[in-house]
């Protein structure tokens, strides 16, 4: 008969084993779609043709954040609630720009940005 020891360390390594092999096999019962997540998005793709704005300024800049955004929300990326405040404050920058404040217009859309995890350099 083995020595105690050696025993106890043979279920230590056969209940790792076992545990390993149940994780992986546990990986193996998840289902997947091809047109994945139900609810996730309502169009495939970012329209053929659809370019930025370019230029520099406060009237690009808020041209550009309200086309991306136009684009996130009509591929279904953006919800309801979330476009209406981010529409809320591009309205609110675009009002500063034609002010004639540039630089704190471009300031409100690149929090905007940061915010809601936009690139605020594209």
């Amino acid at each position: 008969m083995p020595f105690p020891h050696v025993i106890s360390r043979r279920r230590s390594v056969m209940f790792c084993a076992m545990a390993g092999c149940a994780l992986l096999l546990a990986g193996c019962n998840t289902t997947s779609t091809a047109a994945g997540p139900a609810g996730f998005g309502s169009a495939e793709f970012t329209p053929h043709g659809y370019a930025l704005p370019h230029g520099k300024g406060c009237n690009v800049r808020v041209a550009r954040y309200r086309a991306v955004i136009d684009n996130d929300v009509h591929i279904g990326q953006v919800n309801a609630q979330v476009s209406k405040t981010i529409y809320h404050e591009i309205d609110k920058a675009a009002r500063v720009c034609a002010a004639g404040h540039d630089a704190k217009a471009q300031a409100m859309i690149r929090a905007s940005e940061i915010k809601y995890g936009y690139p605020s350099t594209i």
